[in-house]
């Protein structure tokens, strides 16, 4: 009788980490189809490309000043990315007018693409 509720209970846990494991393959999620506006693109091109460039340009600098100490504490990769890649991206290599839920589709795209 005891191992019969012992198996028991071990075929309920299989299956119930079975369906949790499934679950996420489930999703009802839709696709976003939002393209940026006219108005998204212009103000893009007028205020934030302009305001990244100067983030940019004083990331850079101020990664050359906090070098010495990025480089005692070890994390001058991390520093670099903060004060002056994320910045750069922004200003170069992101699309006229894409915010962040435009960004996090076209990654989804370029995932599902590859």
């Amino acid at each position: 009788m005891r191992s019969l509720k012992s198996t028991f209970k071990s075929v309920m846990v299989a299956l119930s980490m079975a369906l949790f494991a499934a679950a996420p393959a489930v999703s009802q999620a839709q696709t976003v189809t939002d393209r940026p506006s006219g108005m998204e693109m212009a103000g893009d091109v007028l205020l934030v490309r302009p305001l990244s460039l100067v983030a940019t340009v004083v990331g850079a600098g101020l990664f050359v000043v906090s070098l010495p100490f990025s480089a005692l504490g070890g994390n001058v990769g991390e520093a670099g990315d903060t004060l002056v890649v994320t910045p750069f991206k922004s200003t170069f290599m992101r699309c006229l007018g894409c915010s962040n839920k435009h960004m996090s589709q076209a990654y989804a795209t370029e995932t599902m693409e590859e």
